[in-house]
């Protein structure tokens, strides 16, 4: 269950006596409302994992300077004491605690850590380095009294954390400052001379990051703060609701289009899904860090020429990737099994296992030949999305010529023959005259695994209002979509625009009738949902909607798998 006082565990210093942890760091977790737990610096990695698993959030306290040898870098000679037990260990939990998007918040030291860990860079000394420091950053005076001022960035987490200050008195100790931020973070706050004296995520994710000591100030008895900390429990609260809700749940991401990566070397496809990989952004680490259980892969193929030739080719292509799909699901067989119902996945969850489902991106893979829905449904596929960018001989496109005005004649064929077969209508990429003919003629509900709202973004590849309405009073669902040309016109498109599309579509389709089809390897993908890893990350910006947490059970895989059970069973035909 969610903890009411989360678990917020704390790097140890490390001295003459083993591992240390000042009192102000407890203390002020304690009167924030979390449990503190202190982490001791050692380099078993496994246990380090394990550990991370059951917290809800980590502090990175002060210390001493990083080995830069860490950071590819000689020392100067400016460079004070090191500590190697802590460096490695912290820099290794600082990337781990980010790809499960654990609430993390640094403390003078941690900052450094964060910055270093996430790709940013920490300068040796910053009185010797970039234009250096034009004021006193290591004061003589006791740690609990502010010794200079630091200004925050307009509209930053941390100044709302601050009801919207723009200036905060703070301790200062140290000759160590983050240099550059890095890809995953930004700038919130700065000293005088310029020096980086905050950071926090640039991805709308539980990552802040703090040059002075905070932590200090509660053992005077001030309480200037604690807003710091305050944030960083409320942000462990959530995160172990949404751990909650992702434990007791079938969370589903229904379009990723991974199997286009897939090459002639099964070799080659069976590690990069079996770990973490640079290739792909769905693989088994991924899934396994975002709490993902399952993930409907699709056998996706471009529109092309509508011969018999080309035809040949395209279903060739179209089982080729499911064999492949088949082979690294079996080469990883204790990690990961296929499944075609709730009943499959919840089967798999309970053996520690994630869940892949199949499915194929464009009718193009059958050609003319209705007889190879069969076949294909043999194969276990639990939808086929009519077409893609382009018109085929099934519908037209949303990016076609209107061909056969809708659905064509054999279009018809090919609806009424999924519905008797228990084959998902998929109606993402079709044009709005197929999606109302396909509405009208299934006997079944119908879906658009990977489809956002135009309304929010005026693309036709998009839902309209209309075509919402119309879709959740059929009894089907849409299923909101990360790419960032679907979600807004102009700039790039965050995690935030992709709740606003669910937040619309929900409005007005009603909670049961939307969900997340990401598009991850198909160009999905966003700030704060980027891969697969990030996917957590969605629901507890749905917490911070106010979304109930039997709703988010419904949008995270409740809907889709609703509909997939009903044509697997039979009931919906």
């Amino acid at each position: 269950m969610t903890r009411p006082h989360p678990l917020i565990g704390i790097t140890g210093n490390f001295g003459e006596k083993g591992c240390e942890l000042a009192e102000g760091y407890y203390l002020s977790v304690v009167k924030a409302g979390g449990t503190p737990v202190a982490i001791p610096p050692h380099n078993d990695k496994e246990a380090l994992v394990t550990l991370l698993e059951t917290l809800d959030g980590i502090i990175f306290s002060g210390g001493s300077d990083i080995n830069p040898l860490l950071l590819g870098e000689e020392p100067l000679p400016q460079l004070h004491s090191v500590c190697p037990q802590r460096d490695e260990p912290e820099l290794f939990l600082a990337r781990e605690a980010f790809h499960r998007q654990i609430p993390m918040l640094g403390i003078c030291r941690g900052i450094q850590v964060m910055a270093a860990a996430l790709g940013g860079k920490v300068w040796q000394d910053i009185y010797v380095q970039g234009e250096g420091a034009k004021i006193k950053h290591s004061q003589d005076m006791p740690r609990f009294a502010a010794s200079h001022t630091v200004n925050l960035t307009e509209g930053s987490l941390l100044q709302n954390t601050f009801g919207g200050k723009q200036t905060l008195a703070v301790n200062s100790f140290h000759h160590q400052a983050v240099s550059d931020p890095g890809p995953h973070m930004q700038v919130s706050a700065l000293s005088p001379d310029g020096i980086i004296e905050a950071v926090e995520s640039s991805e709308h994710k539980a990552l802040l990051g703090v040059q002075w000591h905070p932590e200090c100030f509660i053992l005077n008895g001030d309480q200037s703060m604690m807003a710091i900390f305050r944030w960083l429990i409320s942000e462990a609260r959530t995160f172990s609701q949404a751990k909650y809700i992702h434990d007791t749940s079938i969370i589903l991401d229904s379009h990723c289009d991974t199997p286009m990566f897939f090459t002639d070397n099964s070799k080659e496809n069976i590690q990069m899904f079996g770990s973490r990989s640079n290739k792909v952004l769905v693989d088994l680490p991924k899934m396994r860090e975002g709490r993902l259980d399952a993930s409907i892969m699709v056998a996706y193929l471009p529109q092309g020429e509508r011969t018999e030739e080309a035809f040949k080719a395209a279903t060739e292509k179209a089982n080729r990737l499911l064999t492949q799909m088949d082979e690294i699901v079996q080469a990883n067989n204790d990690r990961v099994g296929f499944a075609e119902t709730s009943d499959d996945i919840l089967r798999l969850k309970a053996q520690g296992k994630k869940a892949i489902l199949r499915g194929i991106e464009n009718g193009y893979a059958i050609g003319k030949d209705i007889g190879l829905l069969e076949e294909f449904k043999h194969r276990g596929i639990v939808y086929m999305t009519l077409c893609h960018n382009g018109d085929n001989d099934i519908c037209d496109s949303a990016r076609g010529n209107a061909e056969h005005n809708g659905l064509s004649p054999f279009g018809r064929e090919v609806v009424l023959q999924m519905n008797r077969l228990g084959i998902l209508v998929d109606l993402s990429h079709a044009s709005e005259k197929s999606f109302y003919d396909a509405l009208e003629l299934s006997k079944v509900p119908i879906v658009c695994s990977h489809s956002s709202a135009r309304a929010l973004c005026d693309h036709p590849r998009n839902l309209t209002d209309d075509q919402m309405r119309a879709l959740a009073k059929a009894g089907g669902v849409a299923q909101t979509t990360v790419y960032s040309g679907f979600l807004r016109k102009d700039g790039q498109a965050t995690i935030i625009d992709a709740i606003e599309h669910l937040c619309h579509a929900a409005k007005i389709m009603g909670v049961e009738h939307v969900g997340l089809g990401t598009d991850f390897d198909g160009d999905g993908g966003v700030p704060g949902l980027a891969d697969a890893s990030e996917i957590i990350n969605f629901t507890r910006h749905l917490l911070r909607r106010q979304f109930s947490e039997q709703d988010i059970r419904l949008i995270m895989g409740g809907n889709f798998l609703r509909l997939i059970d009903q044509y697997h069973n039979g009931i919906a035909i």
